[in-house]
């Protein structure tokens, strides 16, 4: 029981550290992201912005007991929201003249595999309390 409870403490921790870099690298390296982005979506730079506002807000929310459903809602919400940039990298072909090219496994892998494990991942904290 001891281990369950260290390896749920240390995967929390592990997420609010994962959305708070996420969300501050939409801050540093906004050339890696715009590209990204859709071009039907407009004002790509506020929405990396957003993007950016949203993961350090929701690693923060996860911090709290109080919080932490309402982070995790978030969390669902903004990996919705990030369902068109996966898709959109795939009807690129995987590869970003110039930043990120990748083979198509991997970009397909991120949508069909990664993005749900990382709905699962927060869906976990829902209810937890430490």
């Amino acid at each position: 029981m001891i281990l369950k409870d260290r390896l749920i403490t240390w995967g929390l921790y592990l997420q609010i550290l994962f959305y708070f870099v996420a969300g501050l690298n939409h801050f540093l390296n906004p050339d890696f992201y715009l590209p990204l982005i859709p071009d039907y979506f407009p004002q790509k730079k506020a929405l990396n912005i957003l993007a950016g506002v949203v993961e350090i807000s929701v690693s923060y929310g996860l911090f709290f007991n109080k919080s932490r459903k309402w982070a995790v809602y978030g969390i669902l919400l903004m990996l919705l929201a990030f369902i068109p940039s996966h898709v959109y990298f795939i009807q690129i072909g995987a590869c970003i003249p110039d930043s990120l090219c990748t083979p198509m496994w991997v970009a397909w892998g991120r949508l069909i595999l990664i993005h749900p494990l990382l709905v699962l991942w927060a869906w976990v904290y829902r209810d937890v309390s430490k």
